[in-house]
């Protein structure tokens, strides 16, 4: 019976999991903070360990001879997300300027724009896509943090970007890489920890969002939220669909913001003071965007697949 209900929403391998976090967080957030391995597996705090693992196991069914597909599928959303925020600024810059429009700021339209969420991406390509698709979200690290955002912007791409850092996120994929192409026992072992690990990456999504965020940020940030996934999200899968070749699903996934890009406005006005009076409504705006896209994109996404798979498209 309760397999039944996840197998028909959307995603819900990972979207009932994560409401259930969500709801946990927002109104009784102290439960899974009492310590020890309760908060190591339960709380947000869990959330880059698991995914690492689903790396790992990710990366184990990779061949060597599929990395030049990770490269030229990661190009494509990589590119796209750059233009997203380069039009951005260029179409609207040029019309209102520093202020934006409808009380969205120039700076959070293009912070929350260049920014993929990769751990909804992850556990969408994994639950839909190959491993090719999945091991994107390596390259996809880069729009983490200002990096990307500051390239958009005109300034030194090395701003608040560590080779280290990226080294550091697609490590434990090299490792899966190595021990499946090694073994063929280990990568069979490996393969069903990608699906396994779906529920426990959607919880702890969910452990770390305040429902709070999105009525704090008003009517701006909701707005800003259908620019997001209604442009942002559109581009993306077209770039995926006709540029890459690929069915949309991962253009579609790399739709949702992730939680850094809330302190991106911050780090922007370190390079241009000049933005800092826009700082604090862009964090409170973008942190309203990661709500609602982490919720809205694993449903879009789902839908998307199920029609696909029924003939609808």
């Amino acid at each position: 019976m309760v397999w039944k209900v996840f197998s028909k929403v959307p995603a819900g391998l990972m979207i009932i999991p994560m409401f259930i976090g969500i709801i946990i967080h927002t109104f009784f957030p102290g439960i899974l903070e009492i310590g020890s391995f309760t908060t190591a597996t339960f709380s947000n705090e869990g959330a880059i360990t698991i995914m690492g693992v689903q790396l790992l196991c990710l990366g184990s069914q990779l061949r060597i001879k599929e990395l030049g597909l990770v490269a030229r599928r990661s190009a494509v959303l990589l590119v796209s997300k750059f233009l997203l925020g380069y039009l951005g600024i260029l179409l609207l810059g040029s019309l209102a300027g520093r202020d934006g429009i409808f009380g969205i700021s120039l700076l959070a339209l293009v912070c929350s724009i260049t920014n993929v969420n990769g751990s909804i991406y992850l556990s969408l390509t994994a639950a839909y896509g190959d491993e090719a698709d999945a091991a994107v979200v390596g390259p996809l690290s880069l729009t983490n943090g200002p990096f990307l955002t500051l390239l958009v912007f005109g300034a030194s791409g090395a701003a608040g970007f560590s080779a280290v850092s990226l080294i550091a996120t697609v490590m434990p994929l090299l490792f899966g890489i190595l021990a499946g192409n090694i073994s063929k026992t280990i990568r069979e072992f490996l393969r069903p920890g990608i699906q396994l690990l779906l529920p426990f990456i959607g919880f702890t999504l969910g452990a770390g969002i305040d429902l709070k965020n999105v009525s704090s940020a008003g009517i701006e940030g909701i707005l800003l939220s259908i620019i997001v996934l209604g442009i942002g999200g559109a581009f993306t899968f077209l770039c995926d669909k006709f540029i890459a070749h690929r069915p949309g699903y991962a253009g579609l996934a790399a739709s949702a913001t992730g939680a850094n890009a809330i302190g991106v406005p911050a780090a922007i006005a370190l390079a241009d003071p000049a933005w800092q009076p826009y700082v604090e409504s862009a964090a409170a705006q973008i942190a309203a965007v990661v709500v609602i896209t982490a919720i809205a994109v694993p449903i879009i996404t789902g839908v998307f697949v199920n029609k696909r798979k029924t003939g609808g498209q």
